[in-house]
């Protein structure tokens, strides 16, 4: 069995009001963690007193607190710029991990240095039967800079039948369980803060994809997430996140010679899917898309800046790259499930 004086591996929960979700799930955490990794609680300033229920439950938890709320990406690069380690182990709070689940990862990783990225498969916690939505078995994007899962496609989360069962390279890893070399972490910059919360982690996958680096599913491990901890599946803010930082992925690492094609299309498809939440009855959503598309149109030469940093490479190149759209084979062609796609 690994030792935690063998690896230097920091599993870290960026935490907000999610007090209930500690006290569920950090006896489990601790019990099949604590003896191979340290455990830190990123506090993004919660105000359900997270803080004095860790300090009085557990106290070989460590902790950092921060003066506010800085969003997911913002929240992590202020806590993870404060630990040392090897390894950083990205964490949401509402899952649930089993006995050897963060050894398979720590061996992918030390046996391949080409590796930066890696992730278990996400089951649901309240279906464990079922790939969970936010990451199932590795996340992919196509064309049009949609992202999916191998398991799950927009609202079609599949069986798990052992199908998805070999070690496989991806685009992008969820961030809710997400382990990354902290060296690399911080050579591309660590999360854009100015997503906030949402897609950031397939932004980061992508910045390190064009720095030569693997992003890869390890199925061998597997963790159980609840989803829509800290926002409800169907929430305004969440779609206003969703779409902004969507275009915010496009502009900043889609090569130049296509990306104005990509924004033209996704302009179309997008004001589909915005008429039809109209009809739908859904206004706040169809506002807050609306909301975004302002902000991405006022951000948007901030977000081509970005681009000089790293250059990005031909999606081409680039693993779980989709070369068709999911949209069309989802909604037309009717193919729900991963292995039915044209690769």
């Amino acid at each position: 069995m690994i030792k935690k004086n063998e690896t230097s591996i920091a599993v870290a929960i960026l935490n907000w009001n999610g007090k209930h979700f500690l006290e569920k799930f950090l006896p489990t955490l601790i019990k099949n963690t604590d003896k191979i990794a340290d455990i830190w609680i990123i506090d993004n300033n919660s105000t359900d007193n997270s803080l004095e229920f860790l300090s009085k439950n557990f106290k070989t938890i460590k902790t950092i607190k921060l003066d506010k709320n800085y969003g997911f990406a913002g929240g992590y690069n202020k806590g993870l710029a404060q630990i040392k380690s090897k390894y950083y182990l990205l964490l949401n709070s509402d899952i649930e991990v089993p006995n050897n689940w963060i050894e398979p990862l720590y061996e992918l990783m030390e046996k391949n240095s080409d590796i930066a990225v890696c992730g278990p498969k996400l089951l649901s916690y309240e279906q464990k039967t079922h790939f969970e939505y936010a990451g199932a078995a590795g996340g992919y994007i196509d064309r049009f800079g949609y992202p999916f899962c191998k398991g799950r496609i927009f609202e079609t989360c599949e069986e798990d039948n052992a199908q998805y069962n070999e070690i496989s390279d991806c685009f992008w890893i969820s961030g809710a369980a997400l382990m990354i070399r902290s060296e690399i972490f911080k050579q591309v910059g660590g999360f854009d803060d100015d997503f906030f919360a949402h897609q950031e982690e397939i932004d980061l996958c992508w910045r390190v994809q064009n720095l030569g680096y693997r992003i890869v599913c390890q199925p061998n491990s597997t963790a159980y997430h609840v989803g829509g901890g800290t926002l409800p599946k169907s929430n305004p803010f969440k779609t206003y996140l969703n779409f902004r930082n969507n275009l915010y992925l496009i502009v900043k690492n889609m090569p130049k010679y296509n990306r104005q094609k990509v924004l033209i299309t996704r302009f179309v498809l997008d004001h589909i899917a915005a008429t039809r939440m109209i009809f739908q009855g859904n206004f706040k959503e169809y506002f807050a898309v609306l909301k975004a598309y302002l902000h991405f149109w006022i951000n948007c030469r901030k977000m081509s800046k970005k681009r000089n940093l790293l250059k990005p490479k031909a999606p081409k190149h680039l693993a779980g790259f989709y070369k068709n759209s999911i949209v069309f084979d989802y909604y037309i062609k009717q193919k729900k499930k991963f292995n039915d796609l044209n690769w």
